[in-house]
């Protein structure tokens, strides 16, 4: 934990978190003060007037003006400070600054999928550059998700049928986590990602770097990361059925027939996987794979064929 880090927060890593910060800790340490205060005069009222005699009836209290008028005045001054407080930070993380760099995301169970201005599409990984106002534009393909980074102190629902967004500008290069903060299903514990920030100059050579033609295999391999999570490739049960050395066998179906392990069905799976479901297993897989272009389709083909 670096040095702006606490038990409470992570290490505060874009520009405005440490406003949120700020306000988060007047908050704390306002309500520590008025607890402290109230169990502390609690405490002097119950040893000071406590009942030692039976027969004792005390004197009617009559109430103090001054200080129900100051009962209800400080707590709405203070309910007003961390309103305008409040509202002024969420104007400020709500608009992005027009030079933003756009980055569209795409939540499904249980995967992020990233995609850039120049084309370019990542999985599990979100690269952006430090310095940089960057702009996510986000919908699920799905269920309801909540996308979240504790470092940038930005969290939004993503909910299917619209777009919702969120802004940060990184001030510091290194790796940061992603969660889903939203229940969104078995594997929902799962569903992570890292943001990894990197220079302008790095920033810029990477989206080169991935543009460039990957052999199908190689393809295949990187799409595959947003399957990890419901498939294994080396026999051990997930949500999903594992994907090893499974081609050109046969695999027993839940309507109790079998199916040949081939290129037609590992795309027919992908595009609609509730066609052939696995022996064992239910038609949980969403059917926003569908979407995947000729050439990813037949990079995930090529690496299934490629597992021994």
């Amino acid at each position: 934990m670096g040095d702006s880090g606490s038990i409470w927060l992570p290490d505060a890593m874009s520009t405005f978190a440490g406003e949120v910060d700020a306000l988060f800790w007047f908050v704390f340490w306002t309500s520590t003060v008025l607890f402290v205060a109230v169990i502390g005069v609690k405490i002097y009222f119950m040893i000071r007037y406590r009942r030692t005699d039976d027969t004792y009836v005390p004197e009617p209290v009559h109430e103090s003006k001054r200080l129900e008028a100051a009962w209800i005045v400080l707590p709405t001054i203070l309910t007003l400070i961390v309103f305008t407080w409040g509202f002024q930070v969420f104007l400020r993380i709500s608009s992005a600054p027009p030079d933003s760099y756009d980055i569209t995301v795409r939540a499904q169970q249980w995967s992020w999928e990233f995609e850039y201005a120049e084309g370019v599409t990542s999985f599990s990984e979100l690269y952006v550059p430090v310095g940089r106002p960057i702009k996510l534009m986000m919908s699920s393909e799905d269920v309801l998700h909540s996308f979240f980074i504790p470092a940038f102190r930005v969290k939004m629902d993503i909910i299917p049928n619209r777009y919702t967004s969120v802004w940060f500008e990184v001030t510091e290069p290194g790796e940061y986590q992603i969660y889903c903060t939203e229940y969104c299903g078995t594997e929902h514990s799962g569903m992570l990602a890292q943001v990894i920030a990197v220079s302008e100059v790095d920033f810029a050579a990477w989206l080169v770097s991935q543009n460039q033609d990957l052999p199908p295999v190689e393809l295949g391999e990187r799409l595959f990361e947003q399957c990890a999570i419901c498939h294994s490739t080396n026999g051990e049960r997930l949500v999903g059925p594992s994907l090893d050395a499974r081609f050109g066998t046969m695999r027993a179906l839940a309507d109790g027939s079998t199916v040949l392990f081939d290129e037609d069905y590992i795309r027919e799976s992908i595009v609609n996987p509730a066609a052939k479901v696995a022996e064992g297993f239910q038609p949980i897989m969403p059917a926003g794979y569908s979407s995947m272009s000729a050439k990813e389709l037949d990079g995930l083909v090529a690496y299934l064929k490629s597992l021994e």
